[in-house]
Order: C-alpha cells, then sequence, then structure tokens
C-alpha cells in the first residue's frame, strides 16, 4: 500500500516541481507511533527553502484532497532532504560523484556489507567508492543493482 501512495503522489507531485524548476529527490509513507505521514522531499542546486517548501506543500495538499488517495488521516511534511542526502537514482550518483556517500548493500563485496568512502566514479551501472581500511586507501566498484541504500555523508575534518 505504501508504494502504492508514493508513486500516486510522485504523480500528483512531479509537474508541481517541474513547474517551481524543483527537484524530487523522495517520497516516504510511513506509520510512527499512531500517526502517518508522507513525507516529500524536494531539492534543487543551492538547496530549497521554506518557501518553496511551503508552495508545494500547499499546492501538493490541494491535489491529494482533490484526489483523495489516503483513507487515514496523515501529516503531509515536504522539505529538504538534509545534508545526508539519499542517492536512490543512477543519476544521483553521476551528479554526486566527488562527494563522500555511505552505500549499503544487499550482499557482501570484498567481505563487507557497506561502505564509506569518496564516490570516485559512477559508469557502466558500476559506484567506484575509495575507502580507507586503516591506513590505506583502497577502491571498490559496485554494482547499481547491490545498493540496498546510499546517502551522502557528512565528513567532520
Amino acid at each position: 500500500m505504501a508504494l502504492n501512495i508514493a508513486q500516486q503522489t510522485e504523480e500528483f507531485v512531479t509537474p508541481i516541481l517541474e513547474e517551481l524548476s524543483l527537484e524530487l529527490v523522495d517520497i516516504v509513507y510511513e506509520k510512527e507511533g499512531p500517526n502517518w505521514f508522507l513525507r516529500v522531499y524536494i531539492d534543487k542546486d543551492g538547496g530549497v527553502d521554506i518557501e518553496e517548501c511551503g508552495l508545494v506543500s500547499e499546492k501538493l495538499s490541494a491535489k491529494l484532497d482533490e484526489a483523495d488517495p489516503i483513507k487515514e488521516a496523515y501529516f503531509l511534511e515536504v522539505s529538504s532532504p538534509g545534508v545526508e542526502r539519499p542517492l536512490k537514482k543512477s543519476e544521483d550518483f553521476e551528479k554526486h560523484i566527488g562527494h563522500h556517500v555511505f552505500v549499503k548493500l544487499y550482499e557482501p563485496i570484498a567481505g563487507e556489507k557497506a561502505f564509506t568512502g569518496d564516490l570516485i566514479d559512477f559508469k557502466n551501472g558500476y559506484a567506484t567508492i575509495q575507502y580507507k581500511e586503516k591506513t590505506k586507501k583502497k577502491e571498490v566498484e559496485i554494482p547499481f543493482d547491490k545498493i540496498a541504500k546510499a546517502r551522502l555523508a557528512v565528513t567532520f575534518d
């Protein structure tokens, strides 16, 4: 059910975002305690501000009220993905080459199921991550279809 709601929400929000030159990062429909939340994460180069989030929320809320695809009560939240933005699509990886990332895998590669390091390349369906193991720098190529979750990772230098 949650996937269907996310898909329907994407259909409603995409024209709104295109009109405002904004990018859809993610849609999450989840239950926290007794409450349901529909979270829509948006972005653009340079980041989004609260006014843009408010405008998208207002327009999307009107579309959702009209179509009424969600039967239970829920809270709509429209926000920036934050500094630890999820990387969902191959385009996200291509756009974030040179950034520090955290990648969790469906199955181990080189004995590991998670890597934190610099995304140094993404081509032909493979993400190349440079990471440190003790004092040595190593590289791993990860097939895109083996990535369970990925996000930008904050570093404190």
